[in-house]
């Protein structure tokens, strides 16, 4: 058993590389161990009972430690051991013969670069486009710098709601609203050649 190897592997929640370490046998159960990761900044620790060790893994996933416990007798039996997060439902560290845990770490490593392009995606679908809206809305914070909107109503206040392709400039004492297109550079060009906004009032809408 001393010469007999586990191989253990997780995703670093910081700097996001997978991380896999190899141990004997002997040293999962002779005593507490870690296994940390290149950059310094998480680690798995391995706290051993007598029979059984338990597992302190950071979590990609839902950015907190989890905790699980492994019989001493299923880690010389069992060729791959997944332990999941809770939230996700993904794995978040395996354990076991190399070949097992390097193909169940490839699986992990897919799954959590199709979370990240999801999720750049979202970020880049926020908006119709994220450069016309940008400047849309600095146009509309310069013009209200200078005191430029106002409600025909003959209101001064106002809120400004931002949607996909536009921006809303909402009246807040009667809730009239002017909105501004943010789709393409022309309506820059549009909300640029504008001193003043001005709001119709409810009763002119």
């Amino acid at each position: 058993m001393a010469d007999e190897k586990r191989s253990i592997g997780y995703i670093c929640p910081v700097c996001g590389n997978a991380v896999v370490a190899e141990r004997t046998l002997f040293q999962l159960m002779a005593g507490d161990s870690s296994i940390p990761c290149p950059c310094g900044k998480s680690e798995i620790n391995i706290h051993q009972t007598g029979d059984r060790c338990e597992l302190t893994v950071p979590c990609l996933f839902c950015a907190r430690d989890h905790r699980a416990a492994c019989a001493n007798g299923g880690l010389k039996k069992q060729k791959l051991i997944s332990l999941s997060c809770g939230k996700s439902g993904l794995a978040i560290c395996h354990i076991g013969e190399e070949g097992q845990v390097f193909q169940a770490m490839a699986k992990l490593e897919q799954a959590v670069d199709k979370l990240r392009a999801d999720r750049e995606e979202e970020r880049r679908s926020a908006f119709l486009n994220d450069m016309v809206m940008d400047e849309v809305l600095a146009e509309v914070k310069d013009i209200a710098a200078r005191g430029g909107i106002k409600c025909a109503c003959g209101c001064g206040q106002y809120g400004v709601k931002v949607g996909f392709s536009s921006v809303d400039v909402i009246c807040a004492a009667c809730g009239a609203v002017l909105r501004l297109p943010a789709a393409t550079p022309d309506d820059i060009d549009g909300v640029c050649a504008r001193y003043t906004l001005t709001i119709p009032g409810k009763k002119e809408q």
